[in-house]
């Protein structure tokens, strides 16, 4: 067992680390017998303390275990993983599902944390979980600026989800486009939006959507000559009227449209048009049925987990797609 330690890591995680990885890659296998505590605080130049501590969190972990005769041995092969989200939304739960279910077996623990887009919890997250995990899948801070704290895993180790409007070289993907393919299935509606005298984006200002789908908001409804207006705040009922079209990025805006309408008498998808971003099942149930533009956040979970399993690299922009419902 030969380290060379980093100064940016704990030494208790990184053995953690070391032995994981030998594990993982073979060259310890189920039953293997681990150094004693006092060989490999010897063999590491570490205190005992230290490798007590990194075999005690790897026996909490399943990967290890010890008896009074044998002493340490590899318990089992176990693939620690971190699933690093932003926020919490029926569709993340929809990655999650697929991407545990297409795992498929006892051989892999995935811990899922949420960042809250907090910049300061999002380094804390991953420094103190540098070492701990043998994959990290993460929806990166930012949509348009890499992370540089993400250049401390390992490439083969990282999945970037999500958001990805950077550079991101050598690092695997598995991203959405939220420019260029929302100008293309805002086209897509072409017919439906014709409907109506007025499209409304509501964007409020904390939102943490990329900015730059503004743009191609703006360019889409300029280049068909349809009247729009971008609002930088949540709807109230004063702005929902006859004869406009809605386009809502939160589901929170969602809800207040289709009150508004409820108070107003208003029939979704004759007297005013709606459209949200992120396709959920129960959108197929509200109002006869609300049109959307998502990518399939199932298919993000199957591909993640088949990085995974495969141990290949992927870099890939998932399409997306327009779902036309009753609402425009």
């Amino acid at each position: 067992m030969v380290k060379k330690f980093s100064n940016s890591v704990s030494k208790v995680n990184q053995i953690i680390d070391l032995v994981s990885e030998q594990i993982t890659d073979g060259r310890l296998s189920i039953g293997d017998d681990l150094p004693s505590i006092n060989e490999t605080s010897k063999q590491l130049g570490v205190s005992r303390d230290t490798v007590f501590k990194a075999y005690t969190e790897l026996k909490q972990r399943g990967l290890i275990e010890s008896t009074s005769t044998k002493g340490y041995f590899v318990k089992e092969k176990l693939y620690n993983i971190l699933l690093l989200l932003d926020t919490y939304t029926p569709f993340k739960e929809t990655l999650f599902r697929n991407f545990t279910q297409n795992l498929g077996n006892n051989d892999y623990k995935v811990d899922v944390l949420f960042h809250q887009y907090n910049e300061r919890l999002f380094k804390t997250i991953l420094r103190d979980s540098i070492g701990r995990y043998s994959y990290y899948l993460i929806m990166n801070f930012s949509n348009d600026c890499f992370s540089e704290e993400l250049n401390e895993i390992p490439k083969d180790k990282l999945l970037l989800l999500d958001f990805g409007n950077f550079e991101k070289g050598d690092f695997s993907y598995i991203c959405q486009d939220f420019n260029q393919s929302f100008y293309d299935c805002l086209a897509k509606a072409d017919d439906r939006f014709r409907k109506y005298r007025k499209i409304i984006l509501f964007f409020p200002k904390e939102l943490m959507h990329p900015a730059s789908a503004i743009d191609y908001f703006a360019r889409y409804c300029t280049d068909r000559k349809f009247d729009y207006e971008v609002i930088h705040r949540d709807p109230t009922e004063k702005d929902i009227q006859i004869g406009y079209a809605y386009i809502c990025l939160k589901q929170h805006d969602l809800v207040s449209v289709v009150r508004a309408c409820n108070r107003c008498h208003y029939k979704v998808g004759e007297d005013i048009g709606l459209l949200v971003y992120n396709d959920m099942p129960v959108l197929e149930i509200i109002q006869k049925g609300i049109s959307s533009i998502s990518i399939d956040f199932a298919e993000m979970g199957q591909k993640a987990a088949g990085f995974i399993k495969s141990h290949q690299k992927i870099q890939e922009f998932l399409p997306t797609r327009l779902v036309l419902r009753n609402s425009l």
